[in-house]
């Protein structure tokens, strides 16, 4: 299922392009263990560790370039694309209020997630154009059958909601606290 914004653009913003074009080295590629502090600290912030498979969803001209270049030298390898058939540790989503039913896009970014896997939801900042109500996430998070667990600031225009899949246990009895008479 795809999710379109108002203006007709695909999610992924208005170019064809991989996540991760126009990054990196003049060749295209990444180099190898690359780490700078910058990248280092918002990896972490992140939840994000080496050998992760980390995807990119919604990412537009108004996106933070930086984030995505300090997670790639981070990593020593490129995000991966909406496009991928990979399973993905982390998913990136740049969301905008423009951008269209935010359920949709959760769900659709979760179709590859990893079963421990979580989503960072981004979304401008409170005074930035496209910025979305927290209650907004708050509702459309369960119905995507995600969890918000933490917020981070991760540039100076755009916040992020760390999203997890709710856990599907059996539910807890009223009794499963007791010590047994």
């Amino acid at each position: 299922m795809s999710t379109t914004p108002a203006d007709g653009a695909a999610l992924s913003g208005a170019t064809s392009e991989p996540a991760s074009a126009g990054r990196g080295s003049a060749d295209g590629q990444m180099s190898e263990g690359t780490d700078s502090p910058g990248g280092t600290d918002l990896a972490r912030q992140l939840g994000i560790t080496q050998k992760m498979v980390v995807a990119e969803f919604g990412f537009d001209d108004d996106a933070d370039e930086d984030v995505s270049v300090a997670i790639e030298e981070f990593l020593g390898a490129n995000l991966v694309g909406e496009d991928t058939d990979e399973v993905y540790d982390v998913a990136l989503l740049w969301f905008r209020d423009s951008d269209g039913d935010l359920v949709d896009a959760l769900v659709d970014v979760s179709t590859g997630l990893a079963e421990d896997g979580a989503v960072w939801l981004l979304t401008p900042k409170r005074g930035r154009s496209g910025y979305i109500q927290p209650s907004d996430i708050a509702e459309a998070a369960p119905v995507a059958g995600l969890s918000q667990t933490s917020l981070a600031s991760v540039s100076p225009d755009w916040t992020g909601a760390r999203l997890v899949p709710r856990r599907s246990g059996p539910p807890r009895s009223a009794n499963a606290n007791r010590s047994p008479s």
